[in-house]
C-alpha cells in the first residue's frame, strides 16, 4: 500500500515528541513492505527552531538515524492533489494548517480513492475547541484520537463521521534496553518547560525531591527559561538542552531512574492519556515514577509497571526506596517493559491502524492485500 502522512514534521523532534510515534508507525509501515512518505512544511515551527539552535547538522543527524525514512517539505506551490493521486492511505496530523485540512478533504471529495484519517494527538479539542470545531473534516473517513476522553469529545461534538481511539506507542526497534550500559547518574528526565503548562509539577516533582535527596542527574529538553535553568543547576542537576530522539535510549541507560510529569491539560480534561515518553521509558527498561494522571483506561499496571506519586514528598520516598532497593529496581523495570512489549508497540500499533482501514472500508485492508501486490 501507498501510505502518505502529513506532519507537522518527521525530521524534527524539536519540542515535538508526536514525531516520535509517527516515526515509529512508518518504520513499521516500511519494515512490512509499504510505501511510505511524509510530507512536512518547509519552513515549520520545529523544524525551523531545531535548525536555528543546531544547524543542518539536525537534519543530517535524521537522514544518519532514520534513512528508510522519506521525507518531502512543501510550500504554497506544492501540489497536493498529484501526490495524493495514488495514495491508498492518507492521515493528517492535527498541527496541519485548516486550509490545507479542507484542501486535502476536497481532494478525496473530488474522486481521491484513498481513506482519509485525521490525526489529533493535542489537548485543543477540550481546551481550545473552536480550532478544532472550525476544521472542515466533512469528507474525512474518520479521527484517530490518542486516548477514549478525546474519543468522547469528537463524537459528542460531531467532528468527523468516525472516531477512533489509537494511542500512542514505543518504537521498540529503538526504544530497548541497553544492559551493556552500567549507569553513571542518579535521575535523567527527558521533558519540555511546556509553557507554564508543568512549570509548578517540575518543580515539585523533579527540582525539588531531587535538592533535597542530593541526586545527581540530567534534564534534556527545551525553551527553559532562565530561571529554571538556574534552579536546575542549584538541585545538582545538568540541563543538556535538545537530545536527539535516537539518542533517548542511551541517556536512560547512563541513569538508574526516570520520571513521567505530563502536562496540566492531560492531566486534568484529557484522562487515561500518558506522554510518549513513558512509553519509550518503560521499553527502554529503567525504573519510572510518575506524577498524577489518571489511568482510566487500564494501559498499565501501577504499582507494578511503575510508581505514582501523588505529590512531592512521596516522589522522595519513591526515589529512595527505587535508589537503594536493586531488586524494587529491577522488578519495575522487567514489568514496564513487559507491558509495553506486550500491548503498546508501534508494531501493534500498525496492526491496530489496518484493522481501523478495513473499518473505514480500505480494500487493501479489508482483503489482507499484500504490500507488494498493493503496491503494483
Amino acid at each position: 500500500m501507498r501510505f502518505v502522512f502529513y506532519t507537522h514534521s518527521i525530521v524534527s523532534d524539536w519540542n515535538h515528541g508526536n514525531a516520535h510515534f509517527q516515526r515509529g508507525v512508518m518504520r513499521e509501515l516500511i519494515a512490512r513492505g509499504h510505501h511510505v512518505f511524509a510530507l512536512e512544511l518547509a519552513d515549520g515551527w520545529s523544524r525551523s527552531n531545531l535548525l536555528a539552535e543546531k544547524g543542518p547538522f539536525a537534519v543530517e543527524r535524521f537522514r544518519r538515524d532514520f534513512p528508510e525514512l522519506i521525507p518531502v517539505t512543501y510550500d504554497a506551490s506544492f501540489n497536493h492533489e498529484a501526490w495524493l493521486a495514488d495514495a491508498d492511505a492518507v492521515i493528517v496530523h492535527e498541527w496541519t494548517d485548516p486550509g490545507l485540512v479542507t484542501r486535502i478533504g476536497r481532494a478525496k471529495l473530488n474522486g481521491g480513492n484513498f481513506t482519509l484519517l485525521f490525526h489529533d494527538t493535542h489537548h485543543r479539542a477540550v481546551s481550545a475547541t473552536q480550532s478544532i470545531s472550525a476544521l472542515n473534516l466533512e469528507y474525512y473517513d474518520g479521527v484517530l484520537v490518542f486516548g477514549e476522553t478525546l474519543r468522547e469529545s469528537y463524537l459528542r461534538a460531531g467532528w468527523g463521521k468516525r472516531a477512533f481511539t489509537w494511542h500512542e506507542a514505543a518504537d521498540d526497534r529503538l526504544f530497548r534496553p541497553q544492559p551493556d550500559i552500567d549507569p553513571s547518574s542518579d535521575l535523567v528526565w527527558v521533558g519540555n518547560w511546556g509553557d507554564d503548562e508543568r512549570s509548578a509539577e517540575i518543580r515539585e516533582f523533579l527540582i525539588g525531591p531531587a535538592r533535597e535527596l542530593g541526586l545527581s542527574g540530567t534534564v534534556h529538553g527545551v525553551r527553559y527559561p532562565a530561571e529554571a535553568k538556574t534552579a536546575l543547576a542549584e538541585a545538582g542537576l545538568r540541563h543538556e538542552g535538545w537530545i536527539a530522539n535516537a539518542d533517548v535510549p542511551k541517556a536512560f541507560a547512563q541513569h538508574r531512574l526516570t520520571m513521567h510529569i505530563p502536562r496540566r491539560p492531560y492531566r486534568e480534561h484529557l484522562l487515561g492519556i500518558p506522554t510518549i515518553r513513558m512509553f519509550e521509558a518503560l521499553a527502554s527498561g529503567i525504573p519510572l515514577i510518575s506524577a498524577p494522571w489518571s489511568d482510566i483506561e487500564g494501559l498499565f499496571r501501577p504499582g507494578k509497571d511503575f510508581l505514582f506519586a501523588r505529590d512531592g514528598a512521596e516522589m522522595r520516598q519513591h526515589l529512595r526506596d527505587v535508589l537503594h532497593d536493586t531488586g524494587l529496581a529491577r522488578a519495575l523495570a522487567a514489568s514496564g517493559l513487559e507491558t509495553i512489549l506486550a500491548r503498546h508497540t508501534c508494531r501493534r500499533r500498525v496492526d491496530e491502524l489496518f484493522d481501523i482501514l478495513a473499518a473505514c472500508g480500505n480494500r487493501h485492508a479489508v482483503e489482507g492485500t499484500p504490500a507488494r501486490e498493493a503496491a503494483a
